[in-house]
């Protein structure tokens, strides 16, 4: 099989909305607003990372970037999320080929480091880890990791986009 990772177009709007909803369908933890998340970033222009999967010219993953503010003034953070992958497709290295294909990105645009919220196990791959001292309000801390892109690691509340707020 072979994945694309591309940019997204305003042409994969649609695409990622659906793809977006089939993901999360049946997902524990989840209050099922994760595609007018990403609606609502694009809107408000704070994409700043948005990658599409294709196989065969059809879009079945996504990830999201977009920037993140700390207490302690840190600048240049940004949350990951949401990833998604067509239930038919999960299992099958698309997830990991879009989280890496992100992270590069941030990396080379010059990002201090990256936050998301979700399995340890999973997210560990990639160099996430728990760091005390760097909290997102409301969720267990196990749960909520960063990666440094070689600088220090902030200390201090996140606060994602109000966008993470929309319910619909």
């Amino acid at each position: 099989m072979h994945v694309e990772i591309r940019n997204e177009t305003a042409a994969d709007v649609e695409a990622i909305h659906a793809v977006t909803t089939a993901a999360f369908l049946t997902a524990p933890h989840t209050d099922h607003t994760e595609q007018f998340i990403v609606q609502a970033l694009r809107r408000a222009g704070k994409l700043t990372v948005s990658l599409v999967a294709e196989v065969d010219a059809t879009v079945v993953g996504h990830v999201a970037v977009s920037p993140v503010s700390v207490s302690d003034g840190t600048p240049g953070w940004y949350g990951l999320g949401p990833i998604s992958v067509l239930p038919a497709y999960q299992g099958q290295g698309i997830g990991g080929r879009l989280m890496n294909a992100a992270l590069q990105a941030l990396r080379e645009s010059g990002a201090a480091g990256c936050v998301v919220l979700g399995e340890p196990g999973y997210y560990g791959r990639f160099g996430f880890r728990v760091v005390p001292g760097l909290v997102l309000a409301d969720v267990p801390p196990e749960y909520f990791q960063a990666v440094s892109f070689g600088g220090a690691v902030p200390c201090g509340r996140v606060a994602y986009d109000q966008a993470f707020g929309v319910r619909g």
